[in-house]
């Protein structure tokens, strides 16, 4: 597990799974917009469910973030798209909406920055959103991240076009 200022992250386990697909699965609305995967019915077990328990892989590393005391489950995060040979990573996160507006998230970036960087030996870290996510883009800058570029017209999101904003982190900065 790894300990940030304000959360822990841990390996996901089976009693997260119907928590985080309740508060943010079901939640069509914003869940197609933190997502690159359509929204799609899925039946709680199935093969293709967003938050399910799965084994390890070279290509991604997924958490649950808890409170530092292990027991209130506060939501979920990652690196994926992880490419060993440029040493490179896409980041992401979703908080329950209890665990929202408590300053979570950029020790969350933050976590999962020291992670990548120092034990997974990453050189760059990227995070994509919304161009209109400003809660998200203002963890990405005071993770110490940089605005690289707009990705215009990037992500289809609830039945129109979005921008998106790419920003991105060197194991150096």
């Amino acid at each position: 597990m790894l300990r940030g200022q304000k959360v822990i992250l841990r390996a996901r386990f089976e009693s997260d799974v119907a928590v985080l697909r309740r508060e943010l699965y079901e939640d069509v609305l914003n869940y197609s917009r933190a997502s690159v995967r359509p929204w799609r019915p899925i039946s709680p077990g199935r093969a293709g469910e967003a938050y399910a328990v799965s084994d390890p892989d070279d290509g991604s590393a997924v958490f649950s973030v808890v409170t530092p005391d292990g027991e209130e489950l506060a939501g979920e995060c990652g690196l994926w798209s992880i490419d060993l040979h440029n040493r490179s990573a896409a980041l992401g996160l979703a908080l329950l909406p209890d665990a929202r507006g408590r300053g979570l998230a950029v020790d969350v970036v933050r976590t999962l920055c020291e992670y990548g960087f120092k034990i997974r030996g990453l050189h760059r870290i990227e995070i994509e959103t919304l161009a209109d996510n400003a809660a998200m883009r203002a963890t990405a800058v005071r993770a110490g991240f940089r605005e690289e570029g707009v990705r215009r017209q990037a992500a289809w999101v609830n039945g129109e076009f979005a921008d998106g904003v790419v920003f991105g982190r060197l194991a150096d900065e």
